[in-house]
């Protein structure tokens, strides 16, 4: 896995996100009305979708190729597949 991705690069998204978060729970704390606090859910929605990209991207990449280059591409084309598939439920 660690080949798949840029971990610096995920990592540095996810402690956004994780301060995004906490900063909706602030948001609540101090009676925030409801339009702006679905705005910051929004976009720490997209932001987590966007290291799913990366993650997805990275496996394709590398795991995929990898995959079908030395090992069982059926097998490899359907774990893929199946990455997307959960991928997609995201939204």
């Amino acid at each position: 896995m660690r080949e798949c991705m840029d971990i610096p690069k995920v990592r540095a998204r996810l402690k956004r996100i994780e301060g995004q978060v906490r900063g909706i729970s602030e948001m609540v704390d101090r009676d925030i009305p409801c339009d702006e606090i679905m705005i910051q859910i929004n976009a720490a929605k997209s932001a987590l979708h966007k290291v799913g990209q990366i993650i997805l991207e990275g496996h394709l990449q590398h795991c995929v190729r990898d995959g079908i280059e030395h090992g069982d591409a059926d097998k490899t084309i359907k774990d893929f597949a199946k990455a997307v598939e959960h991928f997609s439920r995201l939204s």
